[in-house]
């Protein structure tokens, strides 16, 4: 698992070949609408499917809110696949992207090195991440919860306006033998 942001237009997570696709006007009142349209047909286990609609959300309202400024004349694109054994989500918004990757990850790598000293003093400078834009709501947690859900990575377009994620699902032995 990758615990940091990555930069690729090119990384496998990008490809949208035998994606769904949808598209929604940025509107925020709607975040929770879009997602159950792309995930009603997912993963049927509810703890998963309620950890996949929180992340869906996440990343949307991510597009919407960060990306396109709320600007309903504005479209987020979405290209997406849930199956029993994967998630794969592609969000791209209108916006001028995700620029401060770099200074996300440094922080990330910061916080984290806190959490596994069990330095929780030095942690509380690293609880939330903030820039200029941040309103009072904002504090980085869909990022970090997103670099630890989606075990398969989280990769921006260079353009940075395009998140890829994916996501396998570990069938434990008892769910397996059940589907037989």
């Amino acid at each position: 698992m990758n615990s940091e942001i990555l930069v690729s237009d090119t990384h496998p997570l990008m490809a949208r070949k035998y994606l769904n696709y949808a598209e929604f006007k940025s509107d925020y009142q709607q975040i929770r609408y879009y997602t159950l349209l792309l995930v009603k047909h997912c993963r049927p286990k509810s703890d998963e499917r309620l950890l996949l609609e929180q992340q869906v959300s996440e990343i949307i309202k991510n597009a919407i809110k960060h990306g396109n400024e709320c600007d309903p004349s504005r479209l987020i694109k979405v290209w997406y696949r849930f199956t029993v054994n994967e998630a794969r989500l592609i969000v791209e918004d209108e916006g001028s992207g995700f620029q401060d990757i770099e200074k996300w990850n440094l922080f990330n790598s910061k916080r984290q090195e806190y959490i596994d000293k069990e330095d929780y003093g030095a942690l509380m400078s690293y609880a939330s991440w903030r820039t200029a834009k941040s309103d009072t709501y904002d504090g980085g947690n869909a990022m970090f919860a997103a670099i630890e859900y989606w075990n398969q990575g989280v990769v921006y377009s260079t353009a940075r306006n395009t998140v890829a994620l994916g996501k396998v699902f570990s069938l434990d032995p008892i769910e397996s033998e059940e589907d037989e």
